[in-house]
């Protein structure tokens, strides 16, 4: 069987795969051991629990979800499988840990129970703890183990007693939990932060009592009750978020500042260099606050910014370096410029994507002239930026003391490269267990247009110039908050099993994509949808003019999942001169049934803005449809709720337009393991048969 007939069952079992690589490394000051999570295999999908010894390079299997609970295989509780699904995890089992300051200790959760582990010696035990116990984490000193169950906050020891510190009566309140819109749109995961004295704790306090709830149901499965959804909406009302100190007594203190005018909480640090740090923003995100907290509870603000379209959250900031300096990102002079005490200390042009590690200086990602390129720097106060990967590629990096891990993807190869480096020098390597895909990705990235559109051609193996045009498919996200053309072997592996249907597949990076600073992302700003089709049919038309012959136009099909499916719907809505056929997978239809701090940040808040809510919503054009479309939706999506297909599709019914709807049972924004092959093949299948039925003549649509 060739290459191309068993990648997808290869692509479902390994995870993308992203099974088998190690990661969420934390490393020992003093550089004697590093912990990690990694699965035994590459098809295997339960993580466990990894130590890498300095002394020798040895690794060691610390935890294994198997057999740790009697039994094998208890349902996590909603809350684990709920943060799971916000941090895009794949795999079960040991899906993260915390440590000690030392890396000394660990603690987990798995399916509700707590456990306790002795990095040193490897010991491993249960820790008493209140049923559905997710999100433990220790105090400095390793003595304590704060735990959230049942939406209450509990303090306990490796031995017990266990402490309930924060409870409420009022379903609608827990503690210690982000809400939804933290998790899944500011990256904080987290709900409460151990203080440097492990004497305390700041604790996120979330009342969903006045957002909208939303019931989502398996069809499938009748027996089962629905689940209900607080869900925040465009134009609807967010959790209410305070924040606590919270003394391990009991007593406890509210964090005050501005929550009417900043309501929403983006970010919290607090380490032994500096008072801690909140970082609060407007609900239009115009305006964004880093405040220090007294030990009485009141505020001071260390820095603001504000700007006129939006101000972006950037991952690890705000921190305290050691020598207490404030560190941030904001924008200066059209780049993410990293800010130690307000002054710019990376060069004009460099694009700072997260804070790694905030120590006496700032490790960070960053992007440079080349946006498809990610490289680890670390810059600090009187000091020049300093590069630590060479070669071109994605990486990504953890510090402690000495001790740097890289993670690093190149265009050619495949796979993920784990270094570990000691005081400047390579000293050895993780191991990575990942599969070898049986297809071998062959993108040619380019350039094009006047927006300088980055771009990547994936061409069936064997073809040659001369063979004759190819239909195109174009296979983008093209929006915020995803980049796809990126100089990494395996992110194109999906688009070059597609080219081997016998496809050019063209992925193509629009307005609005990470990597090219402010301006770029801020120009689609209340008109994202025109300016993301016109990318992509601008990204077409150049690429064919760069290979005449090679891209047949009268047979273009666009395919997309989430913003791809949204774009992809888009294109073939308002371009049926341009695109012949779509498939969208849990596409946005209605932007007013999607989240409020992403929504709003684009187009604003929709009290006032009807019209650019409507401009932006494929939802509204449903009767212009006029070329074959697939719609793909998993059931379950909390998310993109399935109510943005279902309504969609009535609309398109309502109107006579024929179309094709492929229900995903019990599947949330994620496709399961087990259907991801069937759902490769179905999308293959009708674009093969869309194109290959179409007319010759064109569609008059207005567009030259």
């Amino acid at each position: 069987m060739n290459a191309e007939a068993i990648f997808p069952a290869q692509y479902a079992r390994t995870g993308q795969f992203t099974l088998g690589v190690p990661r969420a490394f934390r490393i020992a000051p003093d550089g004697v051991r590093m912990a990690f999570l990694r699965t035994r295999t590459g098809a295997d999908t339960r993580t466990c629990l990894w130590v890498r010894d300095a002394a020798d390079g040895a690794e060691r299997l610390i935890a294994d979800p198997v057999g740790l609970l009697d039994g094998g295989a208890d349902r996590p509780p909603q809350a684990e499988r709920t943060l799971r699904e916000r941090t895009r995890e794949s795999a079960v089992g040991i899906t993260s840990f915390a440590v000690d300051r030392a890396v000394r200790t660990a603690v987990f959760a798995l399916s509700g129970h707590l456990f306790h582990v002795d990095l040193g010696s490897g010991r491993v035990h249960g820790v008493p703890a209140a049923p559905g116990a997710v999100a433990p984490r220790l105090d400095p000193a390793g003595t304590r183990i704060a735990y959230v169950a049942g939406g209450a906050l509990h303090v306990t020891s490796s031995h017990g007693p266990d402490t309930t510190l924060a409870e409420s009566e009022d379903p609608e309140v827990t503690w210690g939990l982000p809400e939804f819109v933290a998790a899944e749109e500011m990256g904080r995961t987290r709900g409460f932060w151990w203080a440097p004295d492990g004497q305390s704790l700041l604790v996120a306090r979330v009342d969903t009592g006045e957002v909208a709830k939303w019931y989502l149901s398996d069809p499938a499965s009748p027996h089962r009750p629905p689940h209900r959804v607080p869900y925040p909406a465009a134009g609807t009302a967010n959790a209410a978020v305070t924040l606590w100190r919270v003394a391990l007594n009991g007593n406890r203190h509210r964090i005050r500042w501005d929550e009417t005018a900043l309501p929403y909480l983006s970010a919290v640090h607090w380490s032994g260099n500096g008072p801690a740090l909140l970082q609060v923003q407007s609900r239009d995100q115009r305006i964004l606050r880093v405040l220090s907290v007294a030990d009485d509870g009141t505020t001071e603000v260390r820095a603001e910014e504000i700007d006129a379209h939006w101000v972006s959250v950037v991952p690890g900031a705000p921190a305290w370096t050691t020598d207490g300096r404030l560190a941030r990102v904001a924008a200066r002079r059209g780049a993410y410029r990293l800010l130690i005490d307000d002054r710019p200390v990376t060069p004009d042009g460099l694009q700072v994507r997260a804070l790694l590690d905030v120590g006496d200086d700032v490790l960070f990602t960053a992007s440079g002239d080349d946006p498809t390129q990610i490289h680890v720097h670390s810059a600090g106060p009187g000091a020049g930026t300093e590069q630590w990967t060479e070669a071109p590629g994605v990486h990504h990096a953890a510090r402690s003391g000495r001790v740097l891990v890289t993670v690093s993807q190149s265009l050619h190869r495949p796979g993920t490269v784990v270094h570990v480096h000691t005081a400047g020098c390579r000293t050895g390597s993780l191991v990575s267990v990942a599969e070898k895909p049986v297809l071998t990705a062959r993108p040619h990235l380019l350039s094009v247009g006047d927006r300088a559109l980055r771009c990547a051609v994936l061409l069936p193996a064997g073809h040659r110039p001369g063979d004759g045009s190819l239909p195109v498919l174009l296979d983008p996200y093209g929006g915020p908050a995803a980049q796809r053309v990126l100089a990494a072997h395996d992110k194109y592996l999906f688009s070059q099993w597609f080219a081997e249907q016998g496809f050019a597949v063209l992925v193509a990076d629009g307005r609005g994509t990470p990597g090219r600073g402010p301006v770029w992302d801020r120009s689609i700003q209340f008109d994202e949808a025109r300016m993301n089709v016109e990318d992509q049919v601008d990204a077409l038309r150049a690429t064919a003019e760069r290979f005449p012959g090679l891209l047949d136009l009268d047979r273009v099909a666009i395919r997309g999942w989430s913003h791809g499916g949204y774009l992809a719907l888009l294109a073939v809505l308002r371009r049926p001169d341009v695109f012949h056929a779509a498939v969208a997978g849990a596409p946005v239809t209605d932007r007013l049934l999607y989240n409020t701090f992403y929504t709003e940040r684009y187009l604003g808040h929709p009290e006032g803005r009807a019209d650019v809510y409507a401009a932006n919503s494929p939802l509204t054009e449903a009767a212009s449809l006029c070329r074959p479309l697939m719609l793909i939706h998993g059931l379950a999506d909390d998310n993109v709720v399935a109510a943005h297909t279902l309504r969609l599709s009535s609309a398109l019914l309502a109107a006579g337009r024929p179309h094709t709807v492929l229900p995903l049972s019990a599947a949330t924004h994620r496709t399961p393991h087990a259907m991801v092959e069937g759902v490769m093949r179905s999308q293959s299948h009708f674009l093969k048969q869309a194109l290959a039925a179409r007319p010759k003549e064109s569609v008059a649509h207005g567009h030259q």
